[in-house]
């Protein structure tokens, strides 16, 4: 605690320039980001496919899936310099400080004087500043999902059911986020400068809750569960699951396709009792063999403990910002530096203080990615070993094809950015080899790979 209190003194310095560290770091990596997109659109500029899916991928696929991509790249360059300009726009014009005392004039005006406190007021700042935030991000939401993914055939969403899901979204967090976010911030107060700590218990109470309380309550809100019908699939999922010892206790099939054609899969539930959900895309463009063998590359994942293994160490990454969030809480230089001289909102230092940690979330960013692909060679290795390996390879064949996915990608943009092998390396690492495509290429899904157990397959 000592150490902490040194550290936190140390970075409190009058008239440190924490704007302009701040502003650099946001540039910075936007640049960098920038600079390693022009990498990998070099590579969604080559005209063959990668020699292991040459027998597996027609031109004509190829071809799309080419143009998908530098589709989607030319889109993340236009969001990303507007998104940029948005976040430099917030802060050269003081964004934060006129918001917080505009909402704390409304707070004073609306709100009877015995409710009226931090807690309150930073309810009405996020609300407010969360709509500002879903406005200014329309264009960019409206423009990916009936533009750029209609004109490729993978929307399935009507423009009702896109501002449906929206408010639906914004109301559950205003149900959820509340009272969220009302706890984060009584805990700091009265705990007093070990808050971290009791900050850091509440989060694994509230990550733990949310995991298992996801599918049941919000979920359905948003998509309709039904029971897997008896037959050649569900006989197979249930074979595998007890020949695994995996605790299953029902199978469930979901609507994905009221949105897109993007298919999924993925289980939830407690130690001892665990539910499996599959998209309905999935089962309807895959032979049941195949949905098999992508659900045996997942529970491989259960078996191998890697759920519980980045559960622990999100947990320990958690516990770490809010420890040096302690550091920043009280840094009155940097909450003067962004405009804040009479008052010090909790809420206001973990948005600043987030934003000054950004270079070593990079870094860890970067080490998760590393650690994830390791993972996901290990869960097909274990597909292999269960005797999936031609069903995983043509399902991943399948997947990519029907996706359009990025079939290459440079070195340096696939570590920073993806949390999984690329296709070739992980038929590379299957030993697949084949004389005729597996696939007759029809696109069936969104900007994402496909995911699978609630992770990308």
């Amino acid at each position: 605690m000592d150490l902490l209190q040194r550290l936190a003194r140390f970075l409190d310095r009058p008239g440190f320039p924490w704007k302009r560290l701040i502003v650099t770091f946001s540039v910075g990596q936007y640049i960098f980001e920038g600079f390693l997109s022009l990498r990998q659109y070099e590579i969604l500029q080559q005209t063959k496919a990668p020699k292991v899916l040459q027998e597996e991928v027609s031109q004509d696929v190829f071809d799309k899936s080419q143009a998908y991509g530098r589709a989607k790249a030319k889109f993340g360059f236009v969001a990303g310099l507007y998104g940029q300009l948005e976040n430099l726009g917030f802060i050269y014009y003081d964004f934060l400080p006129k918001l917080w005392g505009l909402t704390g004039l409304w707070m004073t005006k609306y709100i009877p004087a015995s409710w009226n406190g931090e807690i309150v007021h930073t309810l009405i700042f996020i609300f407010v500043f969360q709509l500002v935030s879903t406005v200014l991000s329309l264009p960019i939401s409206y423009y990916s999902t009936f533009v750029l993914e209609e004109k490729f055939g993978f929307n399935k969403q009507t423009l009702k059911l896109w501002i449906t899901d929206m408010l639906k979204g914004q109301a559950l967090m205003v149900v959820l986020g509340a009272p969220l976010l009302s706890a984060f911030l009584a805990i700091v107060q009265y705990t007093g400068p070990g808050f971290f700590y009791y900050l850091w218990l509440f989060g694994v109470v509230v990550t733990t809750f949310m995991i298992s309380i996801y599918p049941v309550a919000i979920l359905p809100l948003f998509n309709k569960l039904s029971p897997l019908e008896p037959g050649t699939l569900k006989t197979g999922v249930e074979g595998l699951a007890k020949r695994l010892n995996f605790p299953l206790s029902e199978l469930y099939v979901i609507d994905g396709s009221k949105r897109s054609a993007h298919s999924n899969a993925y289980f939830y539930g407690l130690p001892w009792k665990k539910h499996i959900v599959i998209y309905d895309t999935l089962i309807e463009k895959s032979e049941p063999e195949e949905v098999v063998a992508v659900l045996s590359h997942e529970l491989g994942h259960w078996s191998l403990s890697h759920t519980t293994k980045l559960f622990g160490i999100s947990q320990f990454h958690m516990l770490y910002q809010f420890t040096l969030f302690s550091v920043f809480i009280n840094n009155k230089s940097l909450y003067q530096s962004f405009g804040f001289f009479k008052e010090y909102p909790i809420i206001i230092g973990f948005i600043l203080f987030s934003d000054a940690l950004s270079p070593m979330d990079t870094i860890v960013k970067l080490w998760m990615n590393t650690l994830s692909r390791k993972f996901e060679f290990q869960a097909d290795e274990f597909a292999v070993k269960l005797g999936y390996s031609k069903e995983l390879a043509k399902s991943l064949i399948k997947l990519q094809i029907q996706n359009l996915s990025t079939m290459d990608a440079d070195w340096l943009y696939a570590s920073y950015h993806f949390s999984h092998p690329i296709l070739p390396e992980r038929l590379g690492a299957l030993g697949w080899t084949s004389d005729k495509k597996v696939s007759n290429g029809v696109p069936v899904d969104s900007e994402k790979p496909l995911k699978a157990a609630d992770r990308e397959l």
